[in-house]
């Protein structure tokens, strides 16, 4: 029977709540954990490393960038082994086989089993990124059935996998869902036939925090961060549009970003605040990308200095911002403004305008105690009065005394 490993504490102050946060690769081929704390953000290797010097557990969430450009099909290369991620974990998967093949009786079998399961889905893994898969959609593939193989379950046996599914009460629709679509990719590459079960995510309403608390969240962030803050707060781009941002999209004397989209969507080109400007003129440019860290190491930094200022505030709302809250915010605002729902449609570069729709009764619903009637109202004669006013966006009200009254939302 396996039994799982201590968790460490941290050396800074003392914690045990603490990120796996990702591996340190020795000479030898074996890896040693590193960790990041939840208190207070410091990040430390495994202080009990020696006595776990075996790669048990290999993770499928690595840096696909540098390991599966590589080719590894066939490779003996002893110098591609030692310095690729994918090398290493290619060697130490193979070393491990080759270990328990040696042991007899039904728990070398085991698992020798299960460090084939893990060499398939490195090979599935391979097999999404040649067909042209995104890195992080790659590594949510690779968590997702890493998760399943350290949970004890048979990926090789379907109704194994629906079983642990259905046990698992404390996963919501929504996980168990996506688990079953990453599984079922992975059933119908192996040929596995298969009936997935059916989990209906349960559809809840955005989240959408107060301009107050925004700004608390920014100016309780760092430098890098806030600025990526706001960034999302002005324009409503996608945290992984913001993170793919180079200084060449950045228009600073005409004050426009170029976002590039993705999952989909139209490419905006979106105005941005003497303010923003100002917060990207104080990075350093040291890269073609504005933020150069990864997306998943600003979501790390946003979650730590989230959690500190909603405690510092005493206010457990902040946490229930995240990236994609800011998105909602500034689309439910900008309808309120201009009560004009294709204008909100082309500012997130959504391609069908059902997906904007929920926009409007999010704002019915948020504004709806609030006096809002204020207008500009303008009084037109001629033709090329009323021309002018319909081209600036006035509506008709009615006509008196040979008069047409015109009014606009303030």
């Amino acid at each position: 029977m396996n039994t799982a490993e201590p968790t460490p504490t941290c050396p800074q102050c003392g914690s045990n709540k603490l990120y796996k946060d990702g591996l340190r690769y020795l000479a030898d081929g074996t890896t040693v954990q590193r960790w990041l704390c939840r208190e207070c953000g410091y990040r430390f290797t495994d202080p009990n490393h020696k006595r776990r010097s075996k790669w048990k557990n290999p993770p499928f969430n690595l840096n696909l960038e540098n390991c599966l450009n590589d080719k590894c099909q066939g490779n003996d290369d002893p110098e591609w082994r030692d310095s690729t991620s994918l090398g290493r974990l290619v060697q130490t998967l193979a070393t491990v086989e080759k270990e328990e093949k040696e042991k007899s009786g039904q728990a070398g079998a085991a698992k020798t089993e299960k460090a084939d399961i893990r060499g398939k889905i490195v090979e599935y893994l391979w097999y999404l990124k040649k067909k042209g898969l995104k890195e992080t959609s790659v590594n949510d593939y690779g968590y997702k059935l890493g998760k399943l193989v350290e949970a004890g379950v048979n990926l090789l046996n379907p109704e194994d996998v629906k079983e642990y599914l259905a046990k698992r009460n404390d996963w919501s629709q929504r996980t168990k869902a996506t688990t079953v679509v990453i599984y079922d990719g992975f059933a119908r590459w192996l040929g596995l036939a298969w009936d997935p079960p059916c989990y209906k995510p349960v559809r809840k309403y955005p989240y959408i925090p107060t301009e107050e608390e925004i700004n608390q969240l920014i100016a309780a962030s760092g430098k890098k961060l806030a600025t990526f803050l706001q960034l999302l707060k002005e324009t409503g781009m996608r945290c992984g549009e913001a993170a793919n941002l180079k200084w060449a999209d950045i228009d600073f004397a005409r004050k426009f970003v170029k976002i590039t989209p993705e999952k989909g969507s139209d490419p905006r080109i979106l105005p941005i605040s003497d303010y923003l400007i100002g917060m990207l003129n104080n990075l350093p440019r040291k890269s073609d990308k504005v933020f150069k860290a990864s997306l998943t190491s600003i979501k790390t930094n946003f979650f730590i200095a989230r959690k500190k200022i909603a405690r510092k505030l005493n206010n457990p709302r902040l946490m229930e911002i995240s990236f994609h809250t800011l998105r909602h915010w500034k689309a439910t605002m900008e309808y309120h403004r201009t009560k004009d729902i294709i204008y909100v449609q082309q500012l997130l570069g959504h391609r069908d305008i059902k997906s904007t729709m929920l926009y409007i009764y999010l704002e019915k619903q948020l504004f709806q105690s609030v006096n809002d009637d204020s207008f500009h109202v303008r009084v037109a004669k001629t033709p090329e009065e009323i021309k002018a006013l319909l081209e600036v966006g006035f509506e008709y009200v009615l006509e008196k005394d040979g008069l047409l009254f015109f009014r606009k939302r303030k």
